[in-house]
């Protein structure tokens, strides 16, 4: 907000140039009611979309295990792309929420149509490196001519059709900016939807349906992303408070510039779990036979458990970035200790589910006696990890808002890259059986960072705003 101060003589009031408190909830809700109310719709939507990666994994498990392999060795290129959909949506939206809270509705609608211009780029990235480049990344990983096959398909498919992830992602994070978060909840549900009801069908051919396996699973996800692209379309055009328009559009490479700024550390941040996964799986086959399987298993439940985590880091964005627009400073910092406080509690939940029903959990991938002999131990010991990860990652969310990117990304290194992949290799030449606790061990030394680096952070961006 530097260079615009003087556009706040008193935003309490509504002053020309600020904005009008009864014009936008993210100004005048109390921060913890406005956090649950944003934050609930995203956490709902993330748990669907959660639970059909889930499933997704459980019908594709009971075909083989060289399928269930395939989309472990496929799923970092899914983190990779939705990381780079997520960074963008991180730059569009906390530079869209900014503009709002700032009352600059004319700008906010240029930033719209350069945030969907930047997306359609991402798609054309994806189709063209996912469709030349699938077979050759599964050969890196796998000499099982099965596993090749079934993880170039599902990936090629994936990547040329991903349209409908990228433009999804548009529309969610145009509503969510402002400030409606029940929208980006349906277009995410009726996608899931679509993707429960055709994965079976397509998978294992029923009624007249083809049975096209592993392809039928792809199919089926990108099916579902599409249709989520259109509501996604329909519901910004009509029930949102900007206006999207193409006509006479052209990029404004200051607005894609300030986007980019914020959006290629974040995604950054979100990439390296991909280089996590992808390291991990070139150093587990050093100490075990199984690690490969039950770090696939593990992500696919991770991502299940950690979505309400997610869906309240979705809803921080937008509510800090406005009221740092605004210069908000205790709506800031209140909102950042209650997000806090919601992390802890919801990551208890997930350290006892994942602590009383290991066993049962690897059951969905039909695991075998060796895999569950061996997974049963290494999922308690990565369930130590949940509490310490929550409370990064919600500081890591806000510092993104605060345009401290360069921070987030710091903290996400230490976490997933600079302290995990040496640690599995010190902890797995000591004993195989402590390669997992490599987990644990990196979380509670970033969260440290974490702490440091945010409370750093707060002082100089927030110092001088209205308390």
């Amino acid at each position: 907000v530097s260079g615009h101060a003087e556009a706040y003589p008193d935003t309490r009031f509504g002053v020309t140039g600020g904005i009008s408190l009864n014009e936008n909830k993210m100004a005048v809700m109390p921060v913890r009611r406005l956090l649950l109310n944003m934050s609930w719709p995203m956490m709902l939507s993330m748990l669907i979309q959660g639970l059909y990666n889930l499933v997704d994994s459980m019908f594709v498990a009971k075909l083989s295990g060289d399928s269930f392999v395939a989309l472990s060795l496929v799923y970092p290129v899914q983190t990779l792309m939705i990381a780079v959909c997520v960074g963008v949506g991180v730059g569009f939206n906390a530079l869209l929420s900014r503009r709002l809270g700032e009352g600059r509705r004319e700008e906010a609608d240029r930033v719209t149509a350069n945030g969907y211009f930047l997306y359609l780029v991402c798609w054309l990235v994806f189709l063209v490196l996912g469709v030349s480049l699938a077979r050759p990344f599964l050969t890196l990983f796998s000499d099982v001519p099965q596993v090749v096959t079934y993880g170039s398909q599902y990936l090629a498919i994936v990547t040329g059709a991903s349209l409908g992830i990228c433009m999804q992602f548009a529309g969610e994070r145009t509503l969510q900016a402002t400030g409606n978060t029940v929208g980006p909840m349906v277009i995410q549900g009726i996608g899931a939807v679509i993707n429960l009801i055709l994965d079976p069908l397509l998978i294992f051919g029923i009624g007249p349906f083809p049975k096209l396996e592993v392809a039928g699973a792809a199919i089926a996800t990108v099916t579902g992303q599409l249709v989520g692209m259109v509501v996604g379309l329909v519901m910004v055009r009509r029930t949102s408070s900007v206006t999207l328009s193409f006509r006479a559009f052209r990029p404004v490479p200051a607005i894609l510039a300030d986007m980019l700024r914020v959006g290629i550390p974040a995604a950054m941040v979100q990439a390296l779990a991909t280089v996590m996964n992808l390291g991990m799986n070139l150093i587990l086959p050093l100490f075990t036979s199984a690690g490969v399987f039950i770090l696939g298993a593990y992500f696919k439940l991770q991502s299940f458990l950690f979505m309400p985590l997610y869906g309240i880091t979705n809803a921080l964005v937008p509510i800090i970035s406005f009221n740092y627009g605004a210069r908000y400073k205790a709506r800031i910092t209140g909102t950042i200790r209650f997000a806090l406080s919601l992390a802890v509690g919801l990551m208890a939940v997930g350290t006892v589910v994942m602590m009383l029903l290991p066993g049962p959990l690897l059951g969905i991938f039909e695991a075998d006696a060796a895999v569950l002999a061996e997974g049963i131990p290494a999922l308690r010991t990565i369930a130590l990890s949940f509490l310490c990860a929550g409370v990064s990652i919600v500081l890591c969310s806000a510092l993104q808002a605060l345009g401290s990117a360069n921070a987030s990304l710091v903290i996400t290194l230490l976490r997933q890259v600079a302290l995990l992949l040496p640690a599995a290799l010190v902890l797995g030449a000591i004993r195989t059986g402590l390669v997992w606790a490599s987990f644990p061990v990196a979380e509670l030394l970033s969260c440290a960072v974490a702490l440091l680096l945010c409370r750093s952070v707060l002082h100089r961006r927030l110092d001088g705003l209205e308390s």
